[in-house]
């Protein structure tokens, strides 16, 4: 725990993000606090989260291109096995759950699989080490795990949610697609109510895959903060558990996310 700081300014700092705006008083410059960061607006930008997610997103990208050029048939290296096995395992619950023709699936799957694991793998670097290196170089706020913003994982639903509009537009019309908002399930006599239930099934479903991993991650993010609180010997005796722990968590949230994805998408590709 940085001294000088009492145990509610610990958490709060660790829990804000690094934003830049354009601030009422100050003009366009990086916040010094939660407050001015939420007198920037809308259109301000966590640039940490951003940062980071972008770095790890290509990463991600090298990784993968790079056991892709090197791959062979004999004796395969441990990151070949290891991508191999990834890739596999996608495309198992791509084929178990997706049984429609559409080349975009598989890829965009093992992309949120692997980007969203190495985001939230990012939850199980020591609270403390990046954002005091970072307070070295007069950085003030330093968020290195791009899941605990909900601004990250709504972004990344919102373009899943694009996605379910437009394949349920071009596999069965604006005509077909408005029918089957409005006419299910209890028919054209109820229309109105079938609306209005179609439309709230519609739109929880961005919003449940944000919250479901942003809450997951911050909740996780919180606990470390909060062991880090403790004396030294309660710091190993509790961390290293949880950490353990934890990595069966990072991996179920990229898991779910990426099922209901395909799931999503899925049945915006099957005809009522």
């Amino acid at each position: 725990m940085a001294s000088g700081m009492t145990s509610s300014e610990y958490i709060a700092h660790h829990l804000t993000n690094l934003t830049y705006g354009n601030h009422p008083d100050n003009g366009w410059s990086f916040a010094h606090s939660a407050q001015e960061a939420s007198e920037m607006g809308f259109m301000a930008i966590n640039v940490d989260s951003m940062a980071w997610s972008i770095g790890l997103g290509t990463f991600f990208i090298w990784l993968f291109s790079r056991v892709a050029r090197t791959a062979t048939t004999g004796v395969p290296s441990g990151t070949q096995n290891f991508v191999e096995m990834i890739i596999e395992f996608v495309d198992e619950n791509v084929k178990n759950v997706f049984h429609h023709k559409n080349a975009l699936i598989a890829p965009m799957a093992l992309t949120i699989f692997v980007w969203v694991f190495l985001m939230n793998l990012m939850d199980l670097i020591p609270v403390d080490w990046i954002p005091s290196i970072a307070g070295m170089m007069g950085i003030h706020f330093m968020k290195i795990v791009p899941s605990t913003d909900l601004n990250v994982t709504l972004g990344m639903s919102l373009a899943v949610f694009i996605l379910i509009i437009f394949y349920s537009i071009q596999q069965k019309g604006i005509g077909g697609f408005l029918a089957e908002l409005s006419l299910q399930p209890l028919g054209k006599w109820a229309l109105p109510f079938n609306l209005f239930l179609e439309l709230v099934g519609l739109i929880a479903k961005p919003i449940s895959l944000a919250l479901r991993l942003f809450g997951n991650m911050y909740a996780g993010e919180m606990i470390f903060i909060l062991i880090a609180l403790l004396p030294f010997w309660a710091q190993w005796l509790l961390s290293v558990p949880w950490a353990l722990f934890h990595i069966l968590i990072i991996t179920l949230q990229a898991f779910i996310f990426m099922v209901l994805t395909i799931v999503y998408l899925a049945m915006a590709h099957d005809h009522h």
